[in-house]
């Protein structure tokens, strides 16, 4: 690696010809000089034909007309949007446009170019690609990158909404963080970054119908480090789309209804049961009697009542077994064994952060001058009180994001 690397923005594209524009501008005015922009502009072929979605149509023959023009950088356009290119009822959605533009640059890149993950709604600061490049070049053997974010609010309805999934999102992370565990990262699709080689080698991105970032960073995870601290952000928009079964879009159309139950704070006594399961992986190589929190979910998940001993016999080293151990208890099986936990109790959201918080972070609170109500609950408490909580997690976050780098 080095500062020859070309940056390729894989910028995915659908009904978004009105945030195109400021987007070009921030990626045109980054102080890094080697950057290509690659885009899908992406749609069902049978929304032609429909006029529910005829006016994504239009839109998306905008956003076409609109990078056709650029003339300040490179791009490159991959057009799954006019009549005839789109994607099939079955083969279509974000997940297969991240994947088309990814595996088009892995054509075209060299092992040591980077693949840095946008949006259109996302905004970028002008030494965003440079922090990036930056961050591989000082960890050769990095596979990925979760950059950090930091959601805008609009005064809007949606403020209230978003807050509350930031607040989910970083307190899961933080705890991941607190437990050190090898998954500990957020996957947002547009603040994210891996090298050309790193992506070969992962097999690329699956093109799932939903949470292709997070499959794609666990898969990154499995390979290799995926770092998640760098010293620029990405600022996404708080807006209602239901494009995707889960994500930032749906969590905000749900919470709208005012279900929050697949956005739960989940409680941390539970982040401790997964830290303890990891602890006992060495032992386990030696010791088929060692008993795991995790184990009868993962024996039931797996259908398998004997998980470990293939292990053994397949990894003679201890490093390599305990790694497999890490493989097969990965992040998505923790987020499911969180779920199967939660159920099991009946504490509130906001009763768990107020634990955590006394628990672990009463300094914090000391020091951002947080006054927490009795009873606080997230659906009417007011909105400085919910961004006041998201920012003292945002810097707990960030903390710890930086204290992953010194540990290296």
């Amino acid at each position: 690696m080095n500062n020859n690397s070309i940056a390729y923005f894989a910028l995915p594209l659908m009904d978004e010809s009105v945030n195109l524009q400021g987007l070009i501008k921030d990626i045109e005015t980054q102080d890094y000089p080697h950057k290509v922009l690659v885009a899908c502009v992406n749609q069902y072929n049978h929304w032609w034909d429909d006029e529910n979605y005829k006016h994504i149509c239009i839109d998306n023959s905008k956003s076409l007309e609109i990078l056709k023009n650029i003339t300040g950088i490179k791009v490159i356009i991959l057009d799954n949007s006019s009549k005839g290119n789109g994607w099939s009822r079955k083969k279509g959605g974000v997940g297969r446009a991240r994947k088309v533009i990814m595996d088009t640059i892995s054509q075209v890149a060299l092992p040591n170019d980077i693949i840095i993950s946008i949006d259109g709604d996302t905004r970028y600061p002008q030494g965003y690609a440079t922090s990036v490049v930056n961050y591989f070049n000082r960890n050769r053997g990095a596979s990925g990158l979760a950059i950090p974010y930091y959601h805008r609010l609009t005064n809007k309805v949606t403020d209230r909404l978003i807050l509350r999934y930031e607040i989910y999102m970083r307190y899961y992370l933080i705890n991941m963080l607190r437990i050190e565990n090898p998954y500990a990262f957020t996957a947002v699709g547009s603040a994210m970054a891996c090298t050309v080689e790193a992506y070969r080698k992962s097999g690329g991105l699956t093109p799932v119908a939903a949470g292709e970032d997070f499959y794609f960073l666990q898969k990154l995870s499995k390979r290799g480090v995926v770092g998640i601290w760098c010293d620029t952000m990405a600022y996404p928009s708080s807006r209602f789309s239901d494009r995707v079964m889960f994500g930032t879009g749906p969590a905000l159309i749900k919470g709208n209804a005012g279900d929050w139950s697949s956005y739960p704070l989940y409680h941390f006594r539970f982040f401790d049961e997964v830290k303890h399961t990891f602890s006992q992986f060495y032992g386990l190589y030696d010791n088929n009697q060692t008993v795991l929190p995790m184990e009868d979910f993962l024996r039931k998940q797996f259908n398998d009542d004997n998980l470990w001993e293939p292990l053994r016999r397949n990894y003679k080293d201890i490093n390599n077994f305990v790694r497999a151990c890490y493989n097969k208890a990965d992040a998505l099986r923790i987020l499911q064994y969180l779920r199967v936990k939660q159920s099991e109790i009946e504490d509130t959201d906001e009763s768990i952060l107020v634990a955590y918080l006394e628990k672990y972070h009463g300094d914090d609170v000391k020091k951002h001058n947080l006054v927490i109500p009795d009873n606080p609950d997230f659906s009417t408490s007011n909105i400085h009180f919910l961004s006041s909580v998201r920012d003292l997690l945002f810097d707990i976050e960030t903390i710890q994001r930086k204290r992953t780098i010194s540990k290296k």
